[in-house]
């Protein structure tokens, strides 16, 4: 496989598990620190996502720690690159607003 072929791979199967994860913007919650939740917001309508567990586990799997270090690798090529990349900004606006 070439590499745009991999790129749009990749990015069909991400879509494709987008779509049948818990939707909406996940925010931690909950009462206690020590324990937070994951809930998910969408159109104004709140979801614990544990209770959607099996729609999203693989959003979890995929989007694991594993997936840092080439994605802020990313980010770093696509600040140096001559043109600013659409979508790298705005994967860095979205990251930035839920980075602590």
């Amino acid at each position: 496989m070439d590499d745009r072929a991999l790129l749009r791979t990749t990015a069909d199967r991400l879509d494709r598990l987008a779509a049948r994860t818990t939707a909406g913007d996940w925010r931690t919650g909950g009462l206690l620190a020590s324990r937070p939740e994951v809930i998910a917001h969408s159109h104004g309508a709140t979801e614990h996502v544990a209770e959607a567990r099996a729609g999203s586990a693989g959003w979890i799997i995929a989007l694991s720690p594993a997936v840092g270090p080439p994605l802020a690798a990313w980010l770093r090529a696509a600040a140096e690159a001559p043109a600013v990349e659409p979508a790298a900004t705005a994967v860095a606006r979205v990251l930035l607003e839920r980075l602590p």
